[in-house]
């Protein structure tokens, strides 16, 4: 299934042409039009989701294997010395392109880029009580 207005659909199923860099019947990987760092990448599913609420549990997975196939390969090929996966969802958390999308993001030491957060400081007491919120 594809969304018409879908850019992410349209270059997925090859109807935008973008520089791939592996393709199979449920995914096309891509390098990003606005890279963080050389090589950046993106996962595309075939199929249309948006978001990681809606893509299959069994594409999940798929992916997650397809990324670690791509990350080996970009490592040895481009020389990175790490990798950040980016995986956005929702407006709030800085998602733009409502199509599931894994950033695949190599790292080298001289980059300049900062993907991260400020950790907050929490009491133990926090902490049992967001447990029992999500497990009840």
């Amino acid at each position: 299934m594809k969304a018409d207005n879908c850019i992410f659909c349209k270059i997925a199923n090859g109807e935008i042409p973008a520089k791939t860099l592996y393709e199979d019947d449920k995914f096309r990987v891509i390098l990003d039009l606005g890279p963080a760092t050389k090589g950046h990448a993106l996962i595309l599913p075939k199929d249309h989701y948006a978001d990681l609420f809606e893509l299959p549990e069994e594409s999940a997975g798929e992916v997650m294997k397809l990324a670690k196939r791509m990350l080996i390969k970009m490592r040895d090929k481009l020389g990175c010395e790490g990798f950040n996966l980016v995986q956005n969802n929702g407006d709030l958390a800085g998602q733009t392109v409502f199509h599931f999308h894994l950033h695949m993001i190599p790292r080298y030491s001289a980059d300049g880029q900062k993907i991260g957060w400020k950790p907050q400081e929490v009491t133990p007491e926090e902490l049992e009580e967001v447990k029992n919120q999500i497990v009840g």
